[in-house]
């Protein structure tokens, strides 16, 4: 999902640079509320992590790869303000120090990895969460379906963002094709590895994942209702 330098033209880079700075900037506010002494920590492992992962890439088939994008698993692990930033952070070193994603280009990967998969992930995760049983056992499948749901999605922007500003020859349909097809493919390996590491840190300290939060508060009031029973 990484765009290269040139991949899109000039208005259009600058435009995914706008919203990816304004979006950085309302995060860096919002993640004073999600962050404390306790749970700050935890945003440079999940930061630590996402860059990790990212450079793991699996096949996919036809010689194509994937790999981690982590804006659903970091929203729901530390806030969606918070989930901007790290992501943020690990595709600024990326293309700085790595060359991986053009610096021109900058904006327009923050808006797809940093902002669509997170705002899209955290979205179906509070919605599965407001249906689904109020359990903790809940809180990874739900947030597995949030990753899948962001891959493609950020796909569809990216062919959007194309339609009107791309720089490459290639056929529309085609574009939507291949990145519809094989993201929805990667995106099951995003679900796969948000599931398994939601759940992991669920079961060990339900307290640090901010997407479990409103679980224990009613887990809590319902104890003391009983208790005052």
């Amino acid at each position: 999902m990484h765009v290269p330098d040139g991949f899109l033209d000039a208005p259009t880079s600058v435009a995914t640079g706008a919203v990816a700075a304004t979006a950085v900037a309302l995060s860096l506010r919002g993640a004073r509320r999600e962050l404390d002494d306790r749970t700050a920590p935890a945003a440079g492992l999940v930061a630590t992590f996402v860059f990790a992962a990212q450079m793991i890439n699996f096949p996919v088939g036809a010689g194509t790869s994937g790999h981690l994008m982590g804006g659903a698993l970091a929203a729901v692990l530390v806030g969606p303000w918070t989930a901007v930033l790290c992501v943020s952070v690990v595709l600024v070193v990326q293309a700085l120090l790595m060359a991986d994603g053009g610096v021109t280009a900058l904006g327009t990967n923050i808006t797809l990895i940093g902002i669509v998969t997170v705002a899209v992930g955290y979205g179906v995760f509070v919605v599965l969460r407001r249906v689904l049983p109020k359990r903790l056992s809940m809180v990874a499948p739900a947030a597995a379906v949030g990753a899948l749901v962001s891959v493609p999605v950020a796909a569809l922007v990216f062919t959007l963002l194309f339609s009107v500003g791309g720089n490459v020859p290639v056929d529309l349909g085609a574009v939507l094709t291949a990145m519809l097809g094989w993201h929805t493919v990667i995106g099951i390996g995003e679900a796969v590895v948000t599931g398994l590491v939601v759940a992991s840190v669920v079961a060990t300290r339900p307290d640090l994942v901010h997407g479990a939060r409103p679980l224990l508060v009613e887990r809590e009031l319902e104890l003391r209702t009983g208790v005052v029973r």
